[in-house]
């Protein structure tokens, strides 16, 4: 199936180490990588507007089909006018195909090679999910980069129970390609295989067959070591095509983001920036503070002094302390301004140092302003 309105083009590599910038081109607009998408499960990136993540200079959003099609619903979306237009967000959507949130349910999840059953988290109802049903759902939605669905299992899990669910991923996968059929949507492959070398091989290598618009590495930010993840990223990243776009699925400290983009991997979502700025814990170019913390409450500085978000710019570590702790819902729009700025600047430096050939340079620098050693590649 030819893809007319979507293409990657690599712009530059860093010299000594596998990283690159490009540009993800849809027909909503250009993604600069390596890009870092805010999650908005419900359609919504949680206490912000569209504009304000226009103006903090987010490209791409990622929204999950499993909530979606919850609630509201993937048919009323469509007849709504789609996701883009419901939502009031017109650039790049990606779509998760929901396999995580249904494989989490545990025990209120049933899978067979058909398909899995799972029971609401919302009402308890049941519902089935096929290869060919997770794509209709994401068509319907209209995102423009979109998931197939892969059978996501714990860590540990055993050899035997890693095949087994590598194999049914790949007929999974099989089943998504023939059902994919709007052209004005990329469909990734997910590369599964858990934490044994020769299952990702040959995860990658079967996925790789299918030519997938690009590629993601599922499976990984389960509970292992940043060590046990980045083995993964370094094995599974030579393997897949240098034209293709690497997805690193769920990853999210900064920590992981640099080493991660060091290592080739183009794309990232996580949670956390949003979650943790709802929690208080706000990221800073010299680490972490938890804004709750008693010795803040008298404290006239900003946030991180380095920082020129809006949040920084007018409002004090004190004053963003009292508001948490009045429960007072500006905290938290103020905290998730912090955070997705801090992430969309770190992921913007270290575009401009692979573009400058800087980024051994840059990620020695962003471990000495934390005090930290680096992790070594």
């Amino acid at each position: 199936m030819t893809k007319e309105t979507s293409s990657f083009t690599i712009v530059a590599k860093e010299p000594n180490t596998r990283a690159r910038c490009g540009r993800l081109e849809t027909g909503r607009g250009t993604i600069h990588t390596p890009v870092f998408m805010p999650v908005g499960t419900s359609g919504t990136v949680k206490t912000m507007t569209p504009d304000e993540l226009r103006g903090l200079g987010v490209e791409m959003i990622l929204c999950n089909a499993y909530h979606l099609y919850l609630r509201p619903g993937n048919k009323l979306v469509a007849e709504l006018g789609g996701l883009h237009r419901f939502i009031s967000w017109d650039g790049p959507i990606l779509t998760d195909s929901g396999g995580y949130q249904v494989f989490s349910l545990g025990e209120l999840c049933k899978v067979t090679d058909e398909g899995a059953t799972f029971q609401s988290h919302l009402d308890g109802s049941y519902h089935f999910f096929s290869p060919e049903s997770v794509i209709q759902i994401q068509e319907d939605l209209g995102a423009d980069v979109i998931m197939s669905l892969d059978e996501c299992i714990p860590y540990p899990s055993t050899a035997a129970a890693t095949r087994e669910a590598l194999d049914r991923t790949i007929r999974w996968a099989e089943r998504c390609r023939r059902a994919h059929s709007r052209s004005d949507q990329m469909l990734f492959g997910i590369i599964q295989g858990g934490f044994y070398s020769e299952l990702r091989r040959e995860a990658a290598a079967r996925t790789i067959e299918m030519e997938f618009e690009g590629y993601a590495l599922g499976g990984l930010s389960v509970g292992e070591s940043q060590p046990m993840m980045l083995e993964v990223v370094e094995q599974v990243v030579p393997l897949i095509p240098e034209a293709r776009p690497r997805y690193l699925m769920g990853v999210g400290m900064p920590e992981d983001l640099v080493e991660s983009v060091m290592r080739g991997i183009d794309m990232f979502d996580c949670v956390i920036p949003t979650r943790h700025a709802r929690t208080g814990w706000l990221f800073t170019s010299f680490g972490r503070i938890v804004i709750k913390n008693a010795q803040y409450a008298k404290d006239p500085s900003p946030i991180d002094p380095t920082c020129d978000c809006y949040t920084c710019r007018n409002f004090s570590r004190a004053y963003l302390r009292h508001l948490f702790m009045a429960d007072e819902i500006l905290a938290l729009r103020l905290n998730t301004i912090h955070n997705l700025y801090y992430y969309l600047r770190l992921m913007e430096g270290m575009r401009r140092a692979i573009l400058n050939g800087e980024l051994t340079k840059f990620r020695e620098e962003f471990y000495r302003v934390r005090g930290e050693s680096r992790i070594s590649s």
